[in-house]
């Protein structure tokens, strides 16, 4: 069995790319023909090559939520209309554009046809299938139920996606301006600061604190440069492995949630994460004591990842979900009692469906809110700025005005 890889033109003449394994070209032609497909080009890869192809393609693609949220509604779609799982990843992999997301779709079906279920399957290729997603396959599979658990993951999958886009736009203004700010700061200290210290230099004046502490900058800037580079690149390269360390993802994850401002956004994003997964999950038939498993390692803060292994090990000592959660940090009291009403009256799935969409909703206050409070904190901070310029630039020049006269 080789790998070819092939251009041919579908139905509607829009032409496809890819690779697929068959005895010979011919076979591979005639397998491009059966799917429907027209071939205009097959060629066999060899084996270092292809390996090379592949190397280089995945450093250069990734799969992103865009291609995971489109890849598991085609897949939702063409099963509910009964397509065989094989012909159906078949199908998927040719009008799928990412290189990378192919490779994988042609990987799955291969080990779909030796066997393999969809979670094993799925679960070698982890940068692209989230934990959330492995398990949600293994629960739909073992329930029988998946199109109707792939509908589910698909609203996470969305609903996750909009959290994240309302975040990142409420970030965008502001690291825009402190760039822009910082990025004036330094020219001015390096172009603008030294041609008034010369000239106060020679009218040797008493100079005033503000622009003693600019020429200290500029100093430092321009003769311990080389340290300072070497210094930010360590410190940076240092703060990169201890945050991929355990204790360094808690501490940082532990510090966004407690910052001004931000924290309670980050807090809320988190309350409706964990409602909404919560939610698919009971409604999928996973127990609770493996729902917190799985939130544990979904709900993407590892300050809250404790809490979720802290909560569960009170699960199993049969303490109800309630408790633990009124016992653990983070969880609002809004929260805690819709999941005691919920756990009372047997519609807990229901009462986290309602967090999740209050949340939601709070979640879109907090972003706009926080909007509203950066614009004023950001003009006082530029304000701040050029006042200090001006009193360092100013100041002397009007102690040198006065001598003139």
């Amino acid at each position: 069995m080789a790998t070819y890889s092939y251009t041919a033109m579908n139905e509607s003449g829009t032409r496809m790319s890819g690779t697929l394994e068959a005895e010979t070209s011919e076979g591979a032609r005639q397998l491009l023909s059966h799917r429907g497909f027209i071939p205009t080009k097959v060629t066999k890869i060899r084996g270092e090559a292809k390996a090379n192809q592949q190397s280089l393609g995945d450093r250069l693609s990734r799969v992103s939520s865009k291609d995971v949220i489109l890849f598991t509604k085609q897949f939702a779609t063409m099963l509910r209309a009964g397509i065989p799982i094989i012909d159906l990843f078949r199908v998927v992999e040719l009008q799928t554009e990412n290189p990378k997301l192919k490779r994988v779709l042609a990987v799955l079906s291969k080990d779909i046809q030796e066997g393999a279920s969809l979670h094993q399957a799925m679960s070698k290729h982890p940068s692209v299938f989230s934990k959330l997603y492995l398990s949600m396959m293994r629960a739909g599979e073992t329930s029988g139920s998946l199109p109707q658990v792939l509908e589910r993951l698909i609203y996470i999958i969305d609903h996750e996606e909009k959290i994240k886009k309302d975040i990142r736009g409420a970030m965008i203004y502001p690291v825009i301006v402190t760039i822009v700010l910082t990025g004036a700061f330094f020219f001015l200290i390096v172009k603008v600061v030294p041609v008034f210290a010369r000239l106060f230099e020679h009218a040797k004046l008493d100079l005033p604190l503000p622009t003693k502490i600019c020429i200290g900058i500029y100093t430092v800037l321009t003769s311990y440069w080389i340290y300072l580079i070497v210094g930010g690149a360590a410190i940076i390269v240092g703060l990169y492995f201890y945050l991929r360390t355990e204790q360094g993802k808690y501490a940082f994850n532990n510090l966004m949630l407690n910052l001004p401002l931000f924290g309670d956004l980050f807090t809320k994003a988190a309350m409706s994460r964990f409602a909404s997964i919560f939610a698919i999950l009971q409604a999928s038939g996973v127990s609770v004591l493996d729902s917190f498993t799985i939130l544990s390692g979904t709900i993407g803060s590892a300050a809250m990842s404790r809490q979720f292994d802290g909560i569960r090990q009170r699960l199993e000592q049969g303490r109800g979900i309630s408790e633990p959660l009124r016992e653990a940090k983070y969880f609002t009291p809004m929260v805690i009692n819709m999941v005691a009403i919920g756990e009372e009256s047997g519609n807990l799935e229901e009462m986290l469906q309602v967090i999740s969409d209050h949340y939601d909703d709070e979640v879109e206050y907090a972003v706009k809110g926080l909007a509203d409070a950066i614009v004023p904190i950001l003009t006082i901070l530029l304000a701040a700025v050029v006042g200090f310029f001006a009193l360092a630039i100013f100041l002397p020049m009007w102690d040198m005005t006065k001598m003139v006269k």
